[in-house]
């Protein structure tokens, strides 16, 4: 009995700690800390219209800075509705020649459009796993080639 007794004042104050915790005691805040970088280029210098690379792999619940470089001298748009459904966007960046942040967007994103010759960070974390197969530019750079997908784990 003396021992079931105290087995449940210790839960009690395990509650009652738990109840007094303020979101500042929280771990694991995934808006923080440094992001996983990786890039992708959309066309190449010599004018194929094409994702460098075509798949794109995340794993769910880590920060992610996506480089997207536009190398050529067309502009392109960056885009799958299915992914942008399926993270969590902390902000979107362009970025000046020397890599600087120009401007910051916070809040969704669904597309980005890049002039010839431009750069931009996303920064995201997936929060649902699946493979979009709908990353595309224009219709007319999709019909050339230009399609990706993405996978979430």
């Amino acid at each position: 009995m003396q021992s079931t007794c105290r087995t449940g004042v210790m839960v009690a104050a395990a509650i009652a700690g738990s109840l007094v915790m303020s979101p500042l005691d929280a771990a694991g805040d995934l808006t923080r800390g440094e992001p996983i970088r990786l890039s992708i280029r959309l066309g190449t210098e010599d004018g194929q219209h094409r994702f460098v690379p075509d798949t794109l792999t995340f794993e769910t619940g880590k920060l992610y800075a996506l480089r997207i470089d536009n190398p050529s001298s067309t502009h392109y748009y960056f885009g799958s509705q299915s992914f942008a459904d399926a993270v969590y966007s902390r902000k979107a960046v362009t970025l000046d020649k020397d890599g600087k942040d120009l401007v910051q967007v916070y809040g969704p994103v669904r597309r980005f459009e890049l002039k010839a010759g431009s750069s931009m960070e996303w920064w995201f974390i997936p929060i649902r796993t699946g493979s979009f197969d709908d990353l595309r530019s224009t219709g007319t750079h999709s019909e050339a080639g230009m399609r990706g997908t993405i996978v979430v784990r």
